[in-house]
């Protein structure tokens, strides 16, 4: 028998217009993946928003399927993410599995042999904050490797319907060709109203008093496996909804801020330091 769900009508109002959204959640338990699913709608459909803006300014969107240059950089990832593609890597056959696995091997002995590894299991573990001019470099020097991300396969994404918010946000109006650099080339990304992986990670940070954090994607499955114990956690799926829209409010909220104070800039895509541009060093409200 299925579980009891029920149905809600939501409006918010975004940086990119009105989002009038239905979403449904189970009445019972339920885990923290769940949500993940919901949040992550509710951030692609925000970002229809400003696509049809974009479009309406006679620009056009230039990313088409196997245009991958977007799946080189470093990509942030949310606790509940984490966890949720710890599981689509268990439910895939054993073959692909084992390519995932030999890629993410691949990955973590050239990020060894350049440095970085150490610096980017530090971030995942990290309970201290860090500036944006401290992971700005981070970023950098992750993106000057050019390492295809582990799910990556003849230039397309391989888990596509279960790839991280961060990715689904990542949409640019520039020419396509203009990704190959996107350091040096003037890339028009579109503005992303609602970044489905830092309310994940607002919302996460709520319910376990852990860090606010967003993992490096090739840290992602290694952190969510030493936590396992975190993720058997279950909450009231009206409770989870109601936090995970406390945790939405909080990110317009700072948001609309950052729009009052200056005009928006380009968003050239998902990076470590928007953590740190979208959310509160520590969280502003708790729940009994």
């Amino acid at each position: 028998m299925p579980p009891q769900t029920e149905r809600f009508n939501l409006s918010v109002t975004t940086t990119s217009g009105d989002l009038h959204a239905q979403v449904e959640v189970p009445t019972g338990f339920i885990a923290i993946t769940d949500i993940v699913p919901v949040v992550r709608s509710l951030g692609e459909q925000a970002q229809d928003l400003e696509v049809a803006r974009t479009i309406q300014a006679g620009k056009s969107i230039s990313c088409q399927k196997g245009c991958a240059a977007c799946c080189r950089i470093m990509i942030p990832v949310s606790p509940p993410e984490a966890f949720a593609l710890v599981d689509v890597v268990k439910s895939l056959p054993e073959v692909h599995q084992a390519r995932i696995q030999r890629k993410l091997t691949d990955t973590r002995t050239q990020l060894h042999n350049a440095g970085l590894l150490p610096t980017l299991q530090g971030l995942a573990e990290s309970t201290q904050p860090q500036s944006d001019e401290d992971l700005e470099p981070v970023n950098q020097a992750y993106y000057a490797l050019r390492l295809p991300c582990i799910f990556l396969e003849e230039e397309t994404c391989s888990i596509y319907e279960h790839r991280p918010a961060a990715c689904r946000g990542h949409l640019v109006s520039s020419p396509p060709e203009m990704c190959q650099d996107m350091e040096t080339n003037p890339v028009e990304g579109l503005h992303v109203p609602v970044r489905a992986g830092t309310v994940l990670s607002i919302l996460w940070a709520e319910l376990t008093g852990e860090p606010l954090r967003l993992l490096p994607l090739p840290m992602a499955l290694e952190w969510a496996e030493k936590h396992q114990d975190l993720k058997q956690k279950a909450w009231k799926g009206m409770d989870l909804l109601s936090r995970t829209l406390d945790g939405l409010q909080k990110f317009l909220q700072q948001t609309f801020t950052s729009f009052s104070k200056k005009p928006p800039i380009p968003d050239h895509g998902p990076s470590l330091t928007e953590k740190f541009e979208a959310w509160p060093k520590r969280p502003t409200e708790k729940h009994s």
